[in-house]
């Protein structure tokens, strides 16, 4: 054996030290999901092939490692520790309060490109930065994804592993730790290397079967691995499950369960003498950067008054408009390009503009492995269909994810397509996750501003578009920071408080004039910063009337209304809410409304009996 496969063989037994010091010492932990993928990762990390600058973990051309079975977090941070970046002292403080070595891996470590944990979303993410270096910033690195066996039911992967193909990323790099044993038992083809091979190579991937112990077949498949072009690879590695724990190797049951002191000695001993202060070399990159492009002013808006334009087409244009001003901009459609309007963008800037096609779980991680190598996403499809990547978007925000996503399509106002394609749960998704900003404006110049400031915005921004054309409200002076509103009708005389968005706010505005020819005056509020919404005004406007009525084109849980609410919670002023509360069905756009009472006449008639209530 060479000098360089001893050392490797030194590293892995250090490594699995650590794994297994670390989960007895937590008392929790994967232990034996690390163990399985120790002598693959090691053999990556220090045979040679891997680019990094340890001191640099930013640095543009450094290869990026993925944990997709983010459990496997124990491995994780004993590479590093391998490398010479994680003390001894750091390790033991595994899974405990305040360490960056959470139980899965997050930003919060500096090594790690992304949170993962939540099973099948880490190749999405790989794809993303394998598209980056590839069709963006033109660098020579490379993307490896540790991938389970068992995650390889999830439909997401093979979302991602058809459009790595498709794109043609021979730049990504996919490794399968096959150990047979999943949470409760076998998983579902147990050793058969050839079933994932017949599947993966199925999709116009090269493969490679290898033992993921022997480290000589481990330091050629990733050699093999540099040297691929035109077509991804996958390497699948026949591997045991708790490999060096002599009590738990390839034994089912124990999975996320810690060796307990007994078993733990046993393993060390096995192990025999374990070299405590090798540490392993990773080559650095090449010294490249990417091309910064500078930002330019963007043209201001072009809309004419009184013209009508859907704020789905707005959001086109505006990403066309604004990109010289945000050079890192790019544009994912799930094939509703044409709907959505981000054709327009695509049209322009068609090197900045990916089709990812009707697979949204994909389209989501990928934008946040775009996200996470500094690029601009802006996402966009119904927002009927986001609901799937629900999953992906809740783990991004543990990414520090600055991702824009647009959901068209929305509420029964979509009218004859029915209900499979009405978004009614969008508003309440985006404002349950942690930091996100929920956007939604009315009119095509609201929308023009609103992108420019979801762009501006770090963060998970929402924004909410509308399939019908409405006419202007708004001229090219006006502003629309997150977190403020507009009133649009006004007096001394208001007795009531109408606060609405996008399709609503136009019949907020159509019940205003049928009730001001009663001598009722109500105020009317554009609320297009659902999250955070403008408690100010609000509150003023609570202050000045006797009640607050919202109305939306959403469920009535967790929308607009109930951010009101929230909002308002301290106020003596009592808030009623007009939402979709009827099964929906297909119809024409006003029957609609009509029908969930979230139209200009049930604006009406529900003012006229709160106030009615109100004075009595």
């Amino acid at each position: 054996m060479t000098d360089s496969l001893v050392k490797l063989q030194q590293l892995a037994t250090l490594i699995r030290y650590y794994v297994l010091a670390a989960t007895t010492m937590a008392g929790s932990g994967h232990p034996t999901s690390s163990l399985s993928a120790t002598d693959l990762m090691t053999g990556l990390l220090f045979g040679g092939t891997f680019r990094y600058d340890l001191d640099r973990p930013d640095h543009p051309n450094n290869d990026r490692l993925i944990f997709s079975k983010g459990h496997a977090s124990p491995l994780f941070y004993a590479l590093w520790l391998a490398a010479g970046k994680v003390t001894e002292e750091e390790m033991f403080t595994y899974r405990q309060f305040g360490s960056p070595l959470e139980g899965h891996p997050t930003r919060a470590f500096r090594y790690a490109e992304a949170a993962t944990g939540s099973l099948g979303q880490g190749l999405s993410i790989g794809v993303g930065m394998a598209m980056n270096a590839k069709y963006l910033d033109k660098l020579p690195y490379r993307t490896y994804v540790l991938l389970g066996d068992s995650e390889m039911s999830e439909g997401s992967q093979w979302e991602a592993i058809q459009i790595a193909a498709h794109y043609r990323l021979d730049n990504l790099v996919g490794i399968i730790d096959v150990n047979r044993l999943g949470q409760r038992g076998e998983t579902m083809y147990g050793h058969d290397l050839h079933a994932y091979e017949r599947r993966v190579a199925s999709f116009d991937w090269e493969t490679i079967i290898i033992d993921g112990h022997s480290m000589p077949e481990i330091v050629r498949a990733f050699e093999k691995a540099r040297q691929s072009l035109g077509r991804p690879m996958m390497i699948i590695a026949r591997t045991i499950k708790g490999k060096g724990a002599p009590a738990v190797e390839g034994q089912n049951g124990w999975h996320g369960k810690p060796l307990d002191m007994k078993d733990y000695q046993q393993a060390l001993a096995q192990m025999g003498q374990v070299n405590c202060t090798v540490r392993g070399s990773i080559p650095l990159p090449e010294p490249l950067e990417p091309e910064i492009r500078p930002a330019r002013e963007p043209e201001p808006p072009a809309y004419a008054a009184g013209q009508a334009v859907a704020t789905r087409k707005a959001y086109g244009n505006a990403l066309k408009r604004l990109y010289p001003a945000f050079p890192e901009l790019v544009s994912l459609d799930a094939e509703v390009s044409n709907s959505t309007y981000a054709e327009i963008f695509g049209d322009a800037y068609p090197d900045r503009f990916f089709e990812m096609y009707i697979a949204e779980q994909n389209m989501l991680g990928t934008a946040l492995g775009l996200s996470l190598r500094g690029k601009l996403p802006f996402v966009s499809t119904f927002a009927a269909f986001l609901s799937r990547a629900y999953d992906q978007i809740r783990m991004s925000q543990y990414s520090d994810a600055n991702l824009k996503i647009a959901g068209s399509h929305a509420g029964v106002s979509i009218g004859e397509d029915g209900p499979s394609q009405m978004g009614l749960e969008d508003l309440a998704m985006f404002r349950a996750i942690l930091g996100s900003a929920v956007l939604y404006p009315a009119d095509a110049m609201a929308t023009e501003r609103l992108v420019e400031e979801a762009a501006r915005h770090p963060g998970i921004v929402y924004l909410r578009t509308t399939r019908a054309a409405t006419l202007l409200l708004y001229g090219p002076e006006e502003r629309f920071p997150i977190g403020g509103s507009k009133v649009l009708r006004k007096s001394d005389n208001d007795m009531l408080t109408v606060a609405a968005a996008g399709i609503t706010l136009f019949e907020a505005l159509a019940a205003y004039e049928e009730l001001k020819k009663e001598e009722i005056f109500i105020r009317v509020i554009d609320l297009y910063s659902v999250k955070p919404v403008d408690e100010e005004t609000l509150r003023e406007a609570a202050s000045a009337t006797r009640a607050i009525l919202t109305v939306e084109d959403h469920y009535a849980e967790g929308g607009l209304g109930e951010s009101v609410k929230s909002a308002l919670a301290t106020a003596a002023v009592p808030v009623h809410t007009l939402a979709v509360r009827k099964r929906p069905k297909s119809g024409k756009p006003q029957e609609l409304l009509d029908y969930e009472e979230i139209s200009r006449r049930a604006i009406a008639e529900r003012a006229r009996i709160i106030l009615e209530v109100e004075t009595v």
